[in-house]
């Protein structure tokens, strides 16, 4: 990664904790940021010619594409290849159960022809048969945990918005020992420049042939936060991105476009608590960290339904992005994330991430919502 001056909180031992940490996951993030990219170009492939007979709904009624399934085996094999490590863990959210059986012959047939054009013999060998590339998916079965060093992958985070020709992302995170320590993440609809309201929409797959569109972001702990563009580069991005250090009555804040996702309600009452003017930036996906990890906007609020559990490869990638920015990430309460319980993320009313500034005022306003909701 490129040099960036840590934030200001940070000690003289932190920072040359971070700088050791950095050096000992060098190859990892090079080798995370190559197959983020490789899965980039598959998943803008076939988001430009999607077609129905590429889409199922899983056993939770959620929807998946050959794009999931591809991205994640291409991420798994990428990283397995170019490492070459004895004991691969990977914590990902797919895997082959849905694409058993005679009737989903054609699905796996054009999973295995995704993934041998998006490796292309890049990684050497010959072209990879079906059972093996079913067994690169299921390579995301790892328990995770607080032992070892895990991959945690979401090959397409915000289905949904890539179904409906929205923002996504290919978020990959590295958690060691229980804490996540490197986070790459692709976001091949997004602009080079700041988002706006047009860009949640379905007008971002109209622009993603837009040179100037498609974002990969990565972060080493205590090494910064970085952004380049995903296509038509190589190697790790260089350019930094740092939050943007506003007074809450300035601040933009971000949601998710699907109201079942979270609660807007409840955001626009913290909103308002807290003095923000401005109308909320609506995107789908990890995305949404990356643009308040370059200055895009400012907060992030995710209220969940009470019914939701959420899990680790939702958030690990966005989370090490957007702290090493220098913003924080917490749950609803102000509690730090913790990543090292296996394959779920028990957090306590939601999700949030700020600059420093307006962190504590952003979870004292959510405690008056929910007092003012109960009285």
């Amino acid at each position: 990664l490129g040099a960036k001056a840590a934030p200001a909180k940070r000690g003289a031992a932190a920072r040359a904790a971070g700088a050791e940490a950095g050096r000992t996951y060098e190859r990892e993030l090079e080798a995370a940021v190559a197959a983020v990219r490789r899965a980039g170009l598959l998943c803008a492939k076939v988001q430009r010619s999607l077609a129905g007979s590429d889409t199922q709904a899983k056993t939770d009624a959620s929807p998946v594409t050959v794009a999931d399934y591809g991205a994640q085996a291409v991420v798994a094999l990428a990283l397995q290849r170019s490492l070459d490590v004895q004991t691969f863990s990977m914590v990902a959210e797919e895997d082959s159960r849905d694409l058993l059986g005679e009737e989903n012959a054609p699905l796996r047939a054009r999973i295995t022809e995704l993934v041998n054009t998006a490796l292309d013999g890049e990684l050497g060998g010959p072209a990879l048969e079906e059972h093996e590339v079913m067994a690169a998916i299921d390579a995301g079965g790892s328990p995770g945990g607080r032992e070892g060093r895990h991959w945690v992958l979401d090959p397409i985070d915000g289905t949904i918005g890539f179904v409906n020709g929205r923002q996504y992302a290919i978020a990959l995170g590295l958690i060691d020992q229980g804490e996540p320590v490197l986070g790459v993440m692709g976001c091949p609809n997004m602009p080079h420049t700041p988002m706006t309201a047009q860009d949640g929409t379905s007008s971002a797959l109209k622009r993603g042939v837009d040179p100037d569109v498609g974002c990969i972001f990565a972060a080493v702990k205590g090494q910064g936060a970085f952004v380049g563009p995903l296509e038509g580069a190589q190697g790790v991005p260089r350019k930094s991105a740092s939050v943007g250090d506003l007074q809450s009555s300035e601040a933009v804040f971000m949601e998710s476009v699907e109201k079942k996702h979270s609660n807007h309600e409840m955001s626009a009452t913290v909103a308002r608590i807290l003095g923000v003017t401005k109308e909320p930036l609506r995107v789908d996906s990890q995305a949404k960290y990356g643009a308040i990890a370059r200055g895009d906007a400012s907060i992030f609020m995710r209220f969940p339904p009470a019914t939701y559990r959420e899990k680790i490869w939702d958030h690990a990638a966005g989370a090490v992005i957007i702290t090493e920015a220098g913003g924080c990430v917490s749950d609803a309460t102000g509690k730090p994330l913790d990543f090292s319980a296996g394959r779920w993320l028990d957090i306590e009313g939601g999700i949030v991430a700020a600059p420093p500034t307006i962190h504590p005022q952003l979870i004292q306003a959510i405690a008056e919502a929910r007092a003012q909701a109960a009285a």
